[in-house]
């Protein structure tokens, strides 16, 4: 019968995998170097496999290490939410909302008077960041993402909405309800590189155009646009304060790209009465 896994150990593991480094390890945990050190060697004796390859005062995951992170990764990320779950009540603490920045921002945050006008018992903690998501280590508990990347299978993932996209611009730049793209500079963001390049197919529009320019940011090729520089290609979910405005208009209305948002947890969805009113809520409002 092999040895039983030492949990410490995979634990330390996981940190001085993440950190990439024994001595940031040993800080986090509040411990030695070398009791750190000492809890890898044992895995690794326990494991017969080398975690680590160790060159000078730098660490690096062998092939046998990264699968193992995999799985401690996605573990313990699961365990830190069920025991955050268990220790505080849900209905007693916010909902904390990872959420793309310029759709949190143009989008989320100007309907949260809405969700607390109808859910006034629920509060929502919003934290802006895109991408892949740690929900235990960094403490959220969904994730609202577009499906531009690959998620954990192990997450619970709802649709929202499908996206909708289109040409922004000022309505300046317009003569007579038309605008000729050849003429125009068209705006493009680092976030979202292949933009332009969907509508193109979900429309089948020529690709001339006089020029590119482009911006780090989702939401500063959008202020670009409003500020007459080119055309940006815009979410309608991104856009509608602007459109309802004036600041911009979408000459070419908008069309589905092929992408969707959905919401991610670690946890099913309708285990939580908040995770499962915030879903329906959003549904509902993206919709609209």
């Amino acid at each position: 019968m092999p040895p039983p896994l030492p949990v410490n150990a995979l634990r330390f593991f996981d940190v001085a995998a993440r950190l990439g480094s024994f001595v940031k390890a040993a800080d986090e945990l509040h411990l030695t170097h070398g009791a750190v050190s000492r809890q890898i060697r044992l895995l690794e004796d326990t494991l017969g496999v080398t975690l680590f390859e160790r060159r000078n005062r730098a660490v690096f995951l062998t092939p046998a290490g990264e699968q193992l992170q995999a799985a401690t990764r996605h573990a313990f990320d699961h365990l830190s939410n069920v025991v955050a779950t268990l220790r505080r009540p849900p209905h007693n603490t916010p909902l904390v909302v990872s959420c793309e920045p310029t759709i949190a921002m143009k989008w989320l945050i100007p309907r949260q008077s809405d969700f607390y006008r109808r859910h006034p018992g629920i509060q929502l903690h919003i934290v802006a960041a895109g991408g892949p998501v740690a929900f235990g280590r960094d403490g959220i508990d969904v994730a609202l993402r577009r499906n531009d990347f690959t998620w954990d299978a192990d997450f619970h993932a709802e649709k929202v909405s499908d996206e909708q996209i289109g040409p922004v611009c000022a309505p300046s730049l317009v003569k007579r309800g038309r605008i000729d793209l050849g003429k125009q500079i068209l705006l493009h963001t680092a976030s979202r590189k292949s933009a332009w390049s969907s509508w193109r197919k979900a429309t089948r529009a020529a690709p001339d155009h006089a020029g590119n320019q482009t911006y780090e940011h989702f939401y500063l090729s959008l202020q670009a646009a409003g500020a007459g520089l080119g055309v940006a290609m815009g979410s309608a979910f991104m856009v509608q304060e602007e459109l309802g405005s004036g600041r911009l208009t979408a000459p070419f209305g908008f069309v589905a790209d092929g992408s969707a948002y959905y919401l991610l947890s670690p946890l099913p969805i309708d285990s939580d009465p908040r995770r499962a009113v915030f879903l329906a809520w959003l549904q509902e409002q993206m919709a609209q």
